[in-house]
């Protein structure tokens, strides 16, 4: 690590602690505040930055890169934020900065829906169990520094620009190396990517949990030393890219079952599958079978046992790959927060060898539970009345919401606040969200992508009858027009507690109403 970046590290390291601040002179307070306030400007300023590579590769450029790899693409690639899908540049990243993923093992996630809080447990679990954790997810809810943890907390700015100045000068010679060859420039998704692994490698860790972009083969991600490879359930979801039928997109997700041939220490490879529609399992099998991997899939070799719905989330009974697991308070809401439970305590148990004969500690397994946190995932912003955000974006998505809402709370009256983006299944979403709520506001979030409020609230007429949607601009609009609504549905029956809110349809909706609420990125 840089002498810089020490001092940045360090700088952080005294921000965080209360102790060292509460006694430091209040002068030397301001000064450490005012390093963090100019970091975390910087931060935004490369983030503005990075989101214009976004424009720098198109779909016939994608196909020359994929070309070069030798490989023949599936699909058009797509230049943008969660587009994994140009992973040639980051392999020339990853060599010329001493390939930094090579330095540790890692648990690679792919699959439609589940991703994020699946990586969220195992690195719960993984520090419980005395792991020095890594973790990259996207995307972010409010900040950048949120794709990049080291254990279980997202780098500081600081730490965030010392890791991109670390790498600048290698993005620059791979940008210039490849344009010279006719090719793009570097995506904003592969920057970050070469930045969370270099960030792991400094710490250093001893395990990196790695979630894909998009898709899985072509991903920026798919270069990492991965025994566990694990699939969350697959959907239809960025049908543009990955093709439009179940078994084509599981084709792409199966691309991470693999062992990377330049493997300094050669491993077993492991494939965790949770449940999943039979067409996207035979594909799935059908590739595990290519890569010789080991395969455990849900209600086959683990499962979950047992699910009772308990104050600030479920009581859980699971069934591992190395014996049962009783008693697991998950402190998430939801069946299918039970199904990436298991789904992640599988991933950790391959990872450390548990089988039949060998169980991993139940106790830390409890603890690292228990500590779980998962933001933007039926999580409560505030009681009387009671919101919630969710980051649903899609049908499945919105469908787990829905039954959720139903299943666990008693609402007599509820209202959604929803802002969906323009390229996602808004008829899906809306369709799935229509049984929960009683009245809708439907709004803008802010992102250029998002689809106009007149256009939602068109579509939104269609499933929940012009009667139960109303409109508003602006996000913080909405929010103070759902307010007024429970306020007032909690007037005519005498209590606040069976009325709600919850803001949902996007990741940046829900983002942008944490912020909102005054919390800070996790």
């Amino acid at each position: 690590m840089a002498v810089a970046q020490k001092e940045l590290a360090t700088t952080t390291a005294k921000l965080g602690n209360e102790a060292f601040l509460s006694k430091a002179p209040a002068q030397v307070v301001d000064k450490i505040r005012g390093r963090q306030a100019l970091a975390s400007e910087e931060v935004e300023r490369i983030t503005a930055r990075l989101a214009g590579l976004n424009d720098r590769s198109g779909p016939s450029a994608g196909r020359g890169r994929r070309a070069a790899a030798g490989r023949a693409p599936p699909r058009p690639a797509v230049a943008g934020d969660q587009t994994g899908a140009e992973h040639h540049a980051h392999r020339g990243v990853a060599r010329t900065a001493r390939s930094p993923q090579r330095a540790y093992p890692s648990i690679h996630v792919a699959g439609t829906n589940g991703k994020t809080s699946v990586c969220r447990i195992i690195d719960a679990l993984l520090m419980a169990l005395h792991r020095r954790t890594g973790r990259t997810t996207s995307p972010h809810l409010q900040s950048a520094v949120e794709r990049i943890s080291i254990d279980g907390k997202p780098i500081s700015p600081a730490q965030y620009v010392a890791t991109y100045t670390e790498i600048e000068p290698f993005v620059q010679l791979v940008d210039q190396q490849s344009e010279a060859a006719g090719g793009p420039k570097m995506s904003k998704f592969e920057v970050l990517t070469a930045m969370a692994f270099a960030a792991f490698a400094d710490a250093p860790i001893d395990v990196a949990v790695v979630e894909v972009g998009m898709g899985g083969r072509w991903d920026a991600t798919n270069v990492v030393n991965a025994p566990v490879a694990v699939i969350t359930p697959i959907g239809l979801d960025h049908t543009d890219y990955l093709g439009d039928t179940i078994d084509a997109i599981a084709g792409e997700k199966a691309g991470i079952i693999t062992r990377q041939p330049d493997d300094l220490v050669p491993t077993d490879t492991v494939a965790v599958i949770g449940k999943q529609d039979p067409a996207a399992m035979e594909v799935l099998l059908a590739e595990a079978v290519r890569a010789d991997a080991a395969v455990a899939r849900e209600d086959s070799e683990f499962a979950v046992l047992g699910r009772q719905v308990a104050i600030g989330g479920q009581l859980l009974e699971l069934q591992g790959l190395g014996g049962v697991y009783p008693e697991i308070f998950l402190p998430l809401h939801g069946e299918h927060q039970a199904h990436n439970a298991v789904l992640a305590l599988a991933a950790v148990e391959a990872f450390f060898g548990a089988g039949a004969d060998r169980q991993l500690d139940v106790e830390a397994v409890r603890a690292g539970f228990a500590a779980v946190r998962s933001p933007g995932r039926m999580e409560r912003m505030r009681n009387a009345p009671t919101v919630f955000i969710d980051a649903a974006h899609n049908p499945a998505g919105a469908a787990a919401l829905a039954q959720t809402l139903q299943e666990e709370f008693d609402f007599r009256h509820l209202v959604g606040v929803v802002s969906v983006m323009g390229d996602k299944d808004v008829d899906g979403i809306l369709t799935a969200l229509e049984p929960a709520f009683d009245q809708i506001v439907v709004t803008h979030n802010g992102s250029p992508r998002a689809l106009d409020v007149e256009s939602l609230a068109m579509r939104a007429e269609e499933r929940f009858g012009p009667e139960r949607v109303i409109t508003a601009t602006t996000l913080p609009d909405a929010i103070e027009t759902a307010t007024a609504l429970v306020e007032e549905a909690g007037a005519e029956s005498d209590s606040m507690s069976g009325a709600g809110m919850v803001i949902t349809g996007s990741v940046v909706t829900a983002g942008a109403a944490r912020t909102l609420f005054g919390r800070d990125p996790q």
